[in-house]
């Protein structure tokens, strides 16, 4: 009988030691698993700041170069509209240098072409039909002509209300085919160049 309560025993104890080997192996493979864990947890980490890192670089750089070619489109864009105003600035300068030229040299022809008036206007009937007064008319008429296609057009004046932004009075006359304040009589022809007053119409208003 004792021999059998000692097997018993000894069978227990065995039995004691296998379940606490098994737990203990259970316990150290959860301690493992749990280290496992938290290394690749931690591995992850390191990953996502990596990640992270590399991508908020890369976006900064990204950042940095596209300020730059702005920084540069905007330049661009201003030299272009500098030079652009700089180009009308510099042809509106050059259009009224050439207008003040012009203007200059009017101004020298229109004595001439007012002497070649005077002196047909004095030709006399027997005279106006030799070939010096024609050929002279044809000058005349020529000069006239070139005058015109550069732009200076004579002022109308007689038969039209007085205005002193192209006539020139210095006298005024009775008219009883003009009323009063209109040109009678143009005592000197005026030209314009384009839209400005080269000479002002000297004339005789009604009045």
């Amino acid at each position: 009988m004792e021999e059998v309560l000692e097997e018993l025993e000894d069978d227990a104890a065995e039995a004691k030691k296998a379940e606490d080997a098994e737990k203990t192996e259970d316990t150290d493979k959860d301690t493992s698993e749990k280290d496992d864990k938290t290394e690749k947890t931690e591995e992850t980490s390191d990953e996502d700041n990596k990640k992270e890192k590399d991508g908020f670089f890369k976006k900064k750089k990204k950042d940095k170069k596209d300020e730059q070619i702005e920084d540069l489109n905007d330049r661009l864009k201003r030299q272009m509209a500098e030079f652009d105003n700089f180009r009308k600035r510099t042809e509106k300068e050059k259009t009224q240098m050439f207008d003040m030229g012009a203007r200059t040299i009017i101004e020298k022809i229109l004595p001439v072409v007012d002497n070649f008036e005077r002196g047909l206007a004095a030709v006399s009937e027997d005279e106006k039909e030799s070939a010096f007064v024609d050929g002279m008319d044809k000058v005349y008429k020529q000069l006239l002509t070139e005058l015109d296609a550069a732009g200076v057009k004579p002022i109308e004046a007689v038969g039209k209300e007085f205005d002193p932004e192209f006539h020139n009075a210095v006298m005024q006359v009775e008219s009883d085919e003009y009323e009063s304040g209109v040109v009678a009589q143009e005592l000197q022809k005026g030209y314009m160049y384009k839209d400005s007053v080269v000479r002002h119409s000297m004339v005789a208003v009604v009045q």
